[in-house]
């Protein structure tokens, strides 16, 4: 049997292999499981939380950033978007390693300059070194994009909606949870301690993964420059991920500057929100994560068409609850509330049925195709960052209504249009 390994022949749909999390190997074959077992399911999704989690501590914390390294509020929604264009750049020019290179040894070094990167965040005074730390933790937490098709990888077809969406689920916890974590730490310890804090726990994860996460080596290598210039065609000969792209990246953006900008909001005089009371309320959208492995499900089951339209409808109509109540008063929070969950849900579900769509493209090239997908919509989240914070300071909450509305009827328009493009791909 081990010669049948060795030499990549197994004929059976099931790819016998060594599931014990203790002293895994994959060789250099594409083994597949029938399903993901359950503890190499919860650690790739545990990891994607801690991992995507830090491009997110500082949301909630805008403020307080800003005053303590001497940024400016028209300015502070830098703070966000240079990590989320560090996550971006990381996507195109790491994450396609994926394709080449054995997948634990590059999560494990990505995790290790986080960690660096995070201490640097954490011990930082003033504003330059700061976000040039923020900058640095962003290129490295692409991490997470190289865990999830990592795991699509290792699956059959038929199960791989639900593996995307369980360890999507996490992931999208991390991002949740990160805003709550972060304002709960800084009240009682200060914004620096929650980077201090998760440099320590990416660097005990690195250690964890380079120990237990079984090893992948892609079954074909090309050199760096062919790997990255072969993106290109991906991009213009695939129009499900061209669609599907441009469609999240609105969706995401509304998701950035929902988040962005609530925060400013519940702090104003019409609410007067403590940084608890904050992180309190952003306990509310962690519910939207149940809609991953539901998504992922639905797509399993040939449904992402219609599972996108309901989930992009969902974003843009999450804007309209909240200008329904005059704002400080008691229906107002809760249309807020109910707001951040809706949106969630959307942007969640959304994501998951994208990613199932695009990871059935070319089986070869999945970290490529996941690069492109992430990175085009991650810019999106960045300027979502950057212009909602700008929007709130011109325009007040109104303005970031209509901006919120406006990218998600984007969205939806852009999917419909290229609806029939998909359909013939």
């Amino acid at each position: 049997m081990s010669e049948v390994f060795r030499r990549g022949a197994c004929s059976t749909r099931r790819r016998h292999v060594n599931t014990h999390p203790t002293a895994p190997s994959l060789a250099d074959t594409p083994h597949q499981y029938d399903e993901l077992p359950a503890w190499l399911t919860v650690l790739l999704a545990a990891g994607c939380g801690l991992i995507v989690a830090n491009l997110y501590y500082a949301q909630p914390l805008i403020g307080l950033i800003s005053e303590g390294t001497g940024i400016s509020l028209r300015l502070a929604g830098w703070i966000v978007t240079l990590t989320q264009i560090g996550y971006g750049l990381g996507l195109l020019f790491i994450v396609p390693l994926g394709d080449v290179m054995e997948n634990r040894k590059l999560v494990v070094r990505c995790l290790m300059v986080a960690a660096l990167g995070l201490l640097a965040a954490g011990l930082s005074t003033s504003a330059a070194p700061f976000l040039a730390a923020m900058a640095l933790v962003g290129v490295s937490s692409v991490a997470a994009q190289v865990l999830v098709p990592y795991g699509a990888s290792m699956v059959a077809e038929e199960a791989r909606g639900r593996t995307v969406g369980n360890i999507m689920s996490g992931l999208l916890l991390g991002i949740m949870l990160a805003r709550p974590v972060s304002s709960f730490t800084a009240s009682h310890a200060g914004w620096h301690a929650i980077f201090l804090g998760s440099s320590v726990l990416i660097a005990a994860l690195a250690a964890l993964l380079s120990r237990t996460m079984p090893e992948r080596q892609p079954p074909h290598a090309q050199r760096y420059g062919a790997l990255l210039a072969s993106m290109k065609t991906l991009m213009r000969e695939q129009p499900v991920l061209q669609v599907r792209a441009l469609c999240h990246a609105g969706l995401f953006a509304a998701f950035s500057l929902f988040w962005s900008t609530v925060p400013l909001l519940l702090a104003s005089p019409a609410f007067g929100f403590t940084q608890s009371g904050i992180a309190l309320f952003a306990l509310v959208g962690v519910a939207g994560a149940i809609a991953a492995p539901i998504a992922g499900r639905l797509a399993d089951r040939g449904h992402a068409r219609a599972g996108s339209l309901a989930a992009i409808a969902l974003v843009a109509l999450s804007f309209t609850f909240t200008w329904l109540a005059p704002q400080g008063s008691m229906a107002a929070l809760l249309l807020l509330g109910l707001a951040a969950i809706v949106l969630d849900m959307g942007v969640s579900a959304n994501l998951v049925l994208s990613q199932r769509e695009i990871y059935a493209l070319a089986p070869h090239a999945r970290g490529r195709l996941n690069s492109l997908f992430m990175a085009t919509f991650f810019l999106g989240g960045a300027l979502g960052s950057a212009g909602g914070v700008y929007v709130y300071a011109q325009g007040g909450w109104l303005g970031v209504v209509v901006m919120g509305l406006a990218l998600g009827m984007g969205s939806l328009a852009v999917f419909l249009a290229g609806s029939r493009r998909m359909a013939r791909a």
